[in-house]
């Protein structure tokens, strides 16, 4: 358990340096405003005679007491760690770098460069049930009581930070802001899914009992057994449904191709799976 700690929280140290790094190396430079509390705070630093980051870092505090409630103590620790540690590398970023101008010299590239390295930063957070904190708390309020996808639900609440933009900047950087926000809750979700696949494979075979043997054993796995009748002939035999992540989907696959090239098989991708391990 505490080398699980130590591994979810340098992850969570790594993510939350990657979104800061995506921010002030690509989304403040050009103004780019793709929806983010962020983004938010940058509009507000035009008015407001505070640095992004310490503007940042109070909203994102607000948000975390809403979080803490709303969403439960565990989101809310690892989110404090998260939320705090992001302005800060924000703030250690504008003292090395003060003044940091746009490495593309083109906010089209830049929008395209945050999107690529901040979905890297939030799938890491999210992973650990942890978010840089700011809209990423708004996202997870949605998804835990509409079952709004992360990334969907990060769109929908970045569209309007997106849209407010429009008060602030020039038309081209709205529209270009409001095309990345889009593909940025694409991108995170994508992420997120990608991360936490897996494969529900069902299986007929001959040597049935030797491929559940290697799956128990070999895979350190489950299976559950079904006995299937066939349509054509009425013959009955039995099925082996397992459940599998990447590496033992491929671990699996070599042994069928060499145990048993004619089964049967059947590949379904699962998202999302609720159950309670065995002791």
């Amino acid at each position: 358990m505490k080398l699980k700690k130590v591994k979810e929280f340098l992850q969570i140290t790594l993510g939350a340096t990657i979104v800061a790094v995506a921010v002030y190396f690509f989304m403040l430079p050009s103004h780019v405003s793709v929806g983010s509390a962020t983004a938010l705070a940058m509009m507000l630093n035009t008015v407001i005679p505070l640095p992004v980051s310490a503007i940042n870092l109070i909203m994102n505090v607000g948000l975390l007491v809403v979080g803490y409630l709303i969403i439960g103590p565990e989101f809310g620790i690892k989110t404090v760690y998260a939320s705090i540690l992001m302005p800060l590398v924000m703030g250690l970023l504008e003292v090395i770098f003060p003044n940091f101008q746009s490495i593309t010299q083109d906010p089209l590239l830049d929008v395209i460069c945050y999107i690529l390295v901040v979905g890297v930063g939030l799938s890491l957070l999210f992973s650990c049930n942890a978010s840089s904190g700011g809209l990423d708390i708004v996202a997870k309020i949605l998804n835990k009581y509409q079952r709004m996808d992360l990334g969907k639900a990060m769109g929908l609440a970045g569209m309007l930070i997106a849209a407010l933009s429009a008060f602030f900047y020039e038309p081209k950087i709205v529209v270009i802001s409001l095309i990345g926000t889009y593909f940025s809750g694409m991108l995170v979700d994508h992420f997120i899914f990608g991360m936490n696949i897996k494969r529900r494979v069902c299986i007929l075979s001959e040597k049935l009992d030797d491929i559940v043997q290697f799956i128990l054993h070999d895979l350190h796995s489950g299976a559950t057994l079904y006995e299937a009748t066939g349509a054509y002939n009425g013959e009955k035999r039995r099925e082996a449904v397992v459940i599998v992540d990447k590496m033992e989907y491929r671990l699996l696959m070599e042994y069928l191709k060499k145990t048993d090239p004619k089964a049967f098989v059947t590949v379904i991708a699962v998202n999302e799976i609720h159950y309670t391990p065995k002791k």
